[in-house]
């Protein structure tokens, strides 16, 4: 794709694209209609050290929505997560970009159909574009297409995200929370089940991940885990011998009583584990092992893609 990209909302979604769009050398047109958002903008991306050197020319703010997309050949809204401001984004949107240009909304649990109700134009190139925060480290962005999205928007954000250095993952239906926030809540569901009744701290459910089974998932994740405990016959061995079991575990897991109680113990105990470190701190590190993990896997040609 050859022209200016979109980015609609300049929030921490929003400037994470931004970020990763002019790092892949993109002409970026930003709209945010929040006070002090341009401002905001400038210092997240000199935070990863774009600055207004480097981005001269090739960042362009516009207060007017309308006229940062009018040329834009793709678009990434990332707006608030609320469905009638989303609405009035994308209809808007929708009226001024080009007919060809593929409008991508980061929502992270709005249906694509409910948000093509609000294209008066063209709503067969509105779908979802969710990435994985943070958005421009983590390679994963979920493409889901609504009832009235063509084939060939779909294949453009495809092919464009993965142009990005992306991993997009073609989601085939319409669920709430599209697949990871499915994924996640079902681990977060049993994890705050087991806090709640005292099995473990929220610091024993951090390292039973962090120290097990999440490393490794960020190199096979888990169904070619499952594959590789099979040995020689692979996860069919897996399936026949723990199989029944996982499904008796299934029956177990809890389903937690929420309210005040579970999230204050669930605060206690993160401020426990963390013990005086900030968030900032605790992000910049999680970045730069995020960075090290993904160029280590990169390198190595012997892994599922």
């Amino acid at each position: 794709m050859t022209g200016p990209v979109a980015v609609v909302g300049t929030g921490t979604i929003g400037a994470a694209w931004a970020s990763l769009l002019l790092t892949q050398g993109h002409v970026v047109h930003a709209h945010d209609p929040g006070d002090g958002a341009h401002a905001r903008l400038v210092e997240a991306l000199a935070s990863r050290g774009l600055s207004a050197e480097r981005l001269a020319g090739r960042l362009e703010w516009f207060d007017d929505l309308a006229g940062a997309v009018a040329e834009a050949v793709f678009v990434q809204e990332s707006g608030p997560e609320v469905s009638e401001l989303k609405a009035a984004i994308i209809e808007r949107i929708d009226a001024a970009a080009p007919a060809s240009t593929v409008i991508a909304s980061s929502s992270s649990g709005l249906t694509p159909t409910s948000m093509q109700a609000a294209c008066k134009r063209h709503p067969e190139r509105l779908l979802v574009g969710h990435p994985f925060h943070p958005a421009d480290v983590v390679p994963l962005v979920e493409v889901v297409g609504g009832v009235a999205t063509a084939a060939w928007a779909v294949e453009r954000a495809m092919g464009f995200y993965a142009l990005l250095g992306k991993r997009p993952v073609h989601v085939r239906a319409e669920l709430p929370g599209h697949v990871v926030n499915r994924l996640q809540a079902a681990l977060w569901r049993e994890a705050y089940s087991l806090v709640q009744r005292g099995v473990v701290t929220v610091a024993d459910v951090d390292a039973a991940i962090t120290q097990g089974p999440g490393l490794r998932w960020a190199v096979v994740g888990p169904f070619a885990g499952q594959h590789l405990s099979g040995g020689p016959g692979g996860i069919a061995h897996t399936l026949a011998h723990l199989g029944p079991p996982m499904v008796e575990w299934w029956g177990t897991l809890g389903q937690p009583e929420w309210g005040d109680e579970l999230i204050g113990t669930v605060v206690e105990q993160m401020d426990a584990e963390l013990d005086g470190l900030t968030t900032e701190r605790l992000a910049s590190a999680r970045d730069r092992v995020l960075a090290q993990i993904l160029a280590a896997r990169a390198a190595e040609p012997d892994l599922p893609r």
